[in-house]
C-alpha cells in the first residue's frame, strides 16, 4: 500500500525528480555519447505570497536580460527565455556536449493581479517578479447556508 506505482528502473514517475541516480544511471549504464537525462529544457521558479503580492523568482543562469520576455495576459504570466549557440568555430569536436540552447517557456495562472504594477528584476541570473494583488482583504469568506 505505500507504493501504489510500481517500482521500475525505468519508471519515470519513480525517477523524475531524482538527479543523483539518473547521473549515475547516464554515466555507467550508457555509453559515453549518449545524452545525460538530468538535463531540463525548463527552468526552476519559486512563487511566493505575501499580504500585497505574489513574488515569483526564476532562475536563469547563462541567459541575457535582452533575451528574456514577460507577458502578463487574460491572467496568465508568461516566461520565455531564449538562449542562443554564439559559438562560431565550427571546426570544434565534441566529445559531449550538455550545454543547451534554445527557448524555454513557462506559464502561470495568477488572478487578483494589479497588471498596471507589475515590477521585473534581473540580477545574477535571478529574474524576480512582483505581482501586487488588487484586493488588500483576502480573508473575505461568504458562509453559505445550507437548506
Amino acid at each position: 500500500m505505500f507504493n501504489l506505482v510500481p517500482f521500475s528502473k525505468n519508471n519515470n514517475v519513480m525517477n523524475e525528480g531524482d538527479y543523483f541516480n539518473n547521473f549515475i544511471d547516464s554515466f555507467f549504464d550508457h555509453d559515453f555519447f549518449t545524452p545525460m537525462k538530468f538535463v531540463s529544457n525548463t527552468f526552476r521558479v519559486d512563487v511566493k505570497e505575501t499580504d500585497d503580492n505574489y513574488i515569483l523568482e526564476a532562475a536563469l543562469p547563462g541567459i541575457n536580460r535582452d533575451s528574456i520576455s514577460i507577458d502578463y495576459n487574460n491572467n496568465y504570466l508568461t516566461i520565455v527565455a531564449k538562449k542562443n549557440d554564439t559559438i562560431e568555430d565550427k571546426d570544434e569536436h565534441f566529445v559531449r556536449r550538455e550545454i543547451h540552447y534554445g527557448q524555454f517557456k513557462r506559464t502561470f495562472y495568477m488572478d487578483n493581479i494589479d497588471e498596471t504594477k507589475i515590477y521585473a528584476a534581473f540580477n545574477n541570473g535571478v529574474l524576480k517578479i512582483t505581482l501586487p494583488k488588487l484586493e488588500k482583504d483576502q480573508n473575505k469568506i461568504k458562509k453559505i447556508e445550507i437548506h
